[in-house]
């Protein structure tokens, strides 16, 4: 299932910022609560103060009010409960409510002497401050504990008001951060979307076409180059498939045409072949004319089978190990009557030892084998000398057929591979020899190497390189 572009890329940026909310989010709750507690706190301390300062004496005992001064402090929205208990040395109660909870040992730090702690009272939960303040007279000393706890209503409300405002400018920003992603996104995406309407406007089939990449981003030139490559490349093949038809068409026509003449002057004169002996001469050289070139045209349409066989997908498949010694030995038998014909030496070069595994098909392995002999057998002029040998090196094979005869120049090496190009026009053959040959040996997975012949002032080296096979 396809998913848009744009959304991936949207979650990808809103995943992260996300996590970064949230952090900060927490960091800010944190922040908020250690404020909150600071205020709270304080307020109790300075509540608890003003305590301390409006004891007094009355005659020999301590006296404890609760000034309004005192709970003013807590006045808040929220409405929230003060407790207030004051204790004497001996555990008596001045003021405030009884049974207050008190920490028990008490800790009492600091340079106000007093410690904060969190207790329940009446079904409420509180912040409390517990502090002591002596109280002198001509005996000595009474330490007097004072006691202030409030609920955290206000404190809690305090939190939501200093953290929450923080949530709502991330959230704003996290929102903005995700439309303003969305719409750069657009923008920026605009070249791949003219890509595509440059694609789509073309007519398929007609290659002559590039992408303009002029207007892409750095990270999009290469796609845009590497569509232009594709349709170059598809474009040289229609062309070359093109020009093959139509040289295939021009090769075949003339034979075909001149058959046909042939066989129209044969039925001609057939009428009259007993009542004119003379014509007997000029019907048998007639016979020898239509049989070369039925054998011509029939050299055509089997070497483009076998070309069309070499170019098809299922070359590439289902090779399996065959001895190319073999194969070399029967093209070399198969040839040796042209040879002879010709009065060309024809010798062989076949390594001692056993079979010379290449991966291949045995029936395109053959036809490579048989065309680049049959190619050196017809640009060997009589009385020269054709050699085909294998050889095996550490992980290739080579297939070597090497002649005397004029060789082929360097700048036209690469054109001898084209279809039904012919370097002497003279020489008889179709033009589809080494056509075949380079196709094979793609199909093969191997590479095929002209030269001159390194033995000889003339003539031509052509090497085959297989991968030695395994088996």
């Amino acid at each position: 299932m396809r998913s848009s572009l744009r959304a991936r890329l949207v979650a990808w940026l809103l995943l992260p910022l996300s996590v970064f909310v949230a952090v900060c989010a927490g960091l800010s709750w944190r922040n908020a609560a250690e404020v909150a507690d600071y205020v709270q706190d304080h307020d109790l301390l300075s509540s608890a103060k003003v305590l301390s300062d409006r004891l007094i004496w009355e005659e020999d005992n301590v006296r404890a009010s609760v000034p309004p001064s005192a709970l003013s402090l807590f006045v808040s929205p929220a409405h929230d409960r003060v407790f207030v208990s004051v204790i004497g040395r001996d555990g008596e109660l001045l003021a405030g409510s009884p049974d207050f909870p008190l920490p028990r040992p008490l800790a009492l730090a600091g340079v106000d002497r007093a410690e904060w702690y969190d207790a329940e009272f009446d079904g409420w939960p509180l912040r409390a401050v517990v502090t002591r303040r002596a109280m002198y007279e001509a005996g000595g000393a009474r330490e007097i504990t004072i006691a202030v706890g409030k609920t955290t209503r206000s404190r809690d409300q305090m939190l939501r008001t200093l953290w929450w405002p923080t949530v709502e400018y991330l959230l704003v920003a996290l929102a903005l951060a995700v439309l303003v992603s969305a719409l750069a996104l657009t923008w920026e995406l605009r070249p791949i979307v003219r890509m595509n309407r440059q694609l789509a406007d073309q007519d398929p089939l007609h290659l002559d076409f590039a992408l303009d990449a002029r207007d892409l981003h750095t990270e999009l030139r290469p796609v845009a180059d590497a569509v232009n490559t594709f349709a170059r490349q598809l474009r040289a093949h229609s062309q070359a498939q093109r020009r093959f038809i139509a040289d295939a068409a021009h090769q075949l026509r003339t034979p075909l045409a001149l058959q046909a003449s042939q066989i129209e002057y044969a039925r001609f004169t057939r009428a009259q072949r007993e009542q004119r002996d003379t014509r007997r001469a000029d019907m048998d050289a007639m016979w020898e004319q239509m049989a070369t070139s039925n054998r011509r045209l029939i050299a055509v349409t089997n070497k483009l089978l076998t070309l069309a066989q070499a170019e098809h997908g299922d070359a590439q498949a289902n090779l399996a190990p065959v001895d190319l010694a073999v194969a070399a030995l029967g093209a070399v038998e198969q040839l040796a009557a042209l040879a002879d014909r010709r009065r060309i030496d024809l010798g062989m070069d076949l390594p001692e030892e056993g079979a010379v595994a290449v991966h291949a098909q045995p029936a395109l392995l053959d036809a490579l084998v048989v065309n680049l002999v049959d190619n050196a057998l017809r640009y060997t002029p009589e009385g020269g000398r054709v050699t085909v040998a294998v050889k095996q090196q550490a992980a290739q094979v080579l297939l070597t057929v090497e002649d005397n005869g004029p060789g082929i120049p360097a700048e036209a090496r690469e054109r001898v591979f084209e279809r039904f190009y012919r370097a002497a026009a003279d020489t008889e053959g179709t033009g589809l020899g080494l056509a075949i040959v380079r196709e094979v040996a793609r199909a093969f997975g191997a590479a095929v190497e002209l030269g001159a012949n390194p033995h000889e002032r003339t003539g031509l080296l052509v090497t085959v390189r297989f991968a030695r096979s395994g088996a």
